[in-house]
């Protein structure tokens, strides 16, 4: 879970950067009412047909290869990282959020998380996570949450608290929103159900989001970015899928977007939080995996 090693190589790919039609969407993420909730999802920049997706909807798209349709054998990091995308899109919604600091001024890791609204999303994944934390007493902090919904943890006691079949279940998310279809592959000794994209539109939209928020829209301030742009820079980073959004770029604009995304992984979090109009919560997940 750790990433504080820094973001992965580049592979040596074609260059030519890939267009992609239609406006990158943005989503206020400072959800501080149910009713305002509603109206940012209901009224997105960009193009209103376009197909809105979750946080781990998004993360899991990255790191989908488009014909083959799951996921690299060798990433380990996409689990967790899908768990902190989960405690993210909550925190976005006004469900969860940070306990107060006190007097003492507890650090993000060591505080815990704490129900807001138990109001249900919608969305079967998120509200399964939302009736662990109610029940979780007493509360927890983010980093043992993000171990407890992966699995990894040595306490058996918690193992209840694990969301099983995470990446199936957002791939048939996707399948219905027309993204994804479904085939059966055989891997000589076993089947296995994969998700090719079959909506090129949606996954080359995501892409050139995420490439222009570090180049053409670039804002130099986090605080300035859309909060849930600036988690999924963070997290695709933290499931080690951001190498696939930078791929594609030419060279000048891969050192940039890279240079770029670790200014990003260098502030100083605890800092971050103190600032007006922030989400606690969003930076003590960052934190929990970019130390």
């Amino acid at each position: 879970m750790n990433r504080g090693d820094g973001l992965v190589q580049r592979r040596n790919v074609a260059t030519a950067r890939e267009a992609s039609g239609g406006d990158s969407a943005q989503r206020d993420g400072d959800d501080t009412s149910d009713k305002k909730l509603d109206h940012d999802e209901e009224a997105e920049d960009g193009d209103s047909k376009e197909t809105r997706l979750t946080l781990m909807e998004e993360v899991l798209l990255l790191g989908l290869k488009d014909k083959e349709g799951y996921t690299s054998f060798w990433n380990d990091c996409i689990s967790s990282g899908l768990r902190g995308c989960i405690l993210i899109e909550l925190a976005l919604r006004g469900r969860v959020e940070l306990e107060k600091a006190g007097m003492r001024r507890k650090s993000l890791l060591n505080r815990k998380v704490i129900m807001k609204s138990e109001t249900p999303t919608g969305d079967v994944l998120l509200d399964e996570a939302l009736k662990h934390v109610k029940e979780m007493d007493p509360p927890e902090t983010v980093q043992s949450w993000i171990e407890y919904l992966s699995g990894e943890t040595w306490n058996p006691l918690k193992l209840k608290f694990q969301l099983k079949n995470v990446r199936e279940r957002l791939a048939k998310n996707l399948v219905e929103k027309g993204v994804l279809t479904t085939e059966k592959q055989n891997f000589l000794l076993f089947d296995m159900t994969t998700h090719p994209v079959t909506d090129n539109t949606a996954k080359s939209r995501l892409v050139k989001k995420v490439q222009d928020s570090v180049l053409s829209k670039w804002v130099n301030d986090p605080h300035r970015m859309d909060k849930r742009l600036l988690s999924l820079l963070f997290l695709s980073h933290a499931s080690d899928v951001l190498e696939n959004a930078f791929a594609p770029l030419n060279d000048d604009d891969y050192e940039v977007a890279m240079k770029r995304v670790r200014d990003l992984l260098e502030l100083d979090f605890e800092q971050e939080s103190l600032k007006p109009n922030t989400n606690e919560l969003i930076w003590a997940v960052f934190a929990a995996f970019i130390k």
